[in-house]
Order: C-alpha cells, then sequence, then structure tokens
C-alpha cells in the first residue's frame, strides 16, 4: 500500500515532462502591430501573461509557471546592428552560447536553476524577439521546442 502515493507522485512529477517530449500541436501567434510570426506549442504556453513592457507583443506562460515565452518586436528606429543592439542591452557576462550575424543574435545562459535563451531577428524597422525561461533539469525535454520556436520566428 505504501508503494501506491510513491508511485503516484512520481507519475505526477512526470507529466509536464511527457507534455513537452511531444506538443500535440502549434499555432502560429502574430504580433498584430508589427507581422512579427513563430509556432508556439498549444499544450506548453497555454496561459497569457499580457503584453511586454516596452515593446510590442506577448507573454505566455507554461501553466504551473515553471517556464515563459516573450514574443515581442522592439523599433529599431536607430538602425542598429545585431551586435550594437545586444551591447546596448548589457548582456550578462555568464553567457554560456552566443551567435551573432548581420541579421540576428542568438544568446543563452543559466541564472540559478533556470536557462534563458534569447533570439533577436532585425526586420526592417523592428526587432523581433523570442526570450524563453525554462528549467535547466528539463533541458533535453526543452531543446526541441526551443528549436523549433526559434527557427520559425520571422517578419510577415
Amino acid at each position: 500500500m505504501a508503494i501506491q502515493p510513491v508511485l503516484v507522485a512520481v507519475a505526477a512529477a512526470l507529466t509536464p515532462v511527457v507534455a513537452l517530449a511531444e506538443p500535440t500541436g502549434w499555432h502560429r501567434y502574430a504580433v498584430p502591430e508589427t507581422g512579427a510570426v513563430v509556432d508556439i506549442p498549444n499544450a506548453i504556453f497555454t496561459e497569457d501573461a499580457g503584453k511586454p513592457e516596452q515593446a510590442y507583443g506577448r507573454r505566455f506562460l507554461t501553466p504551473d509557471g515553471r517556464a515563459n515565452l516573450t514574443v515581442q518586436s522592439v523599433p529599431n528606429d536607430a538602425g542598429d546592428s545585431p551586435a550594437t543592439f545586444l551591447a546596448s542591452k548589457n548582456p550578462p557576462s555568464n553567457i554560456v552560447y552566443q551567435k551573432i550575424t548581420p541579421r540576428f543574435f542568438v544568446v543563452s545562459g543559466f541564472r540559478k536553476e533556470y536557462i534563458w535563451y534569447n533570439r533577436c531577428n532585425f526586420a526592417d524597422r523592428y526587432i523581433n524577439c523570442v526570450l524563453i525561461n525554462y528549467p535547466a533539469a528539463e533541458k533535453r525535454e526543452w531543446d526541441s521546442v526551443v528549436t523549433r520556436i526559434s527557427n520559425t520566428l520571422a517578419a510577415r
């Protein structure tokens, strides 16, 4: 009898990871003001967390709040390059991954028990970004989700 509660607890703890491993569907989110688009997994980011500060777009949360996604567009009135814009944001010194090209940048690192991931694509007048924070302990389960979100970010 004592084993059953343990099995229920283990099964409950694994449920979010299983949902991450194979999201059942995706939808395309578009920033209404700018036309930036990105694919978002239906079963993972289900909670609307409102608009981002000082940008167009939307913030999303997992039902349990353990991860979040921000899709945003920022005006690029100064015509900043990816390298210039990133430097102006004073990124943390503990960046683990960084790639900067003439059209986008990607940076990622650890903050406490979380991984943060930012990708920004540079379109004509806007910088379109996805910012994702998720538990580092679930990195393997999140890898394909983060990759698809990142690779589908585009301007319309």
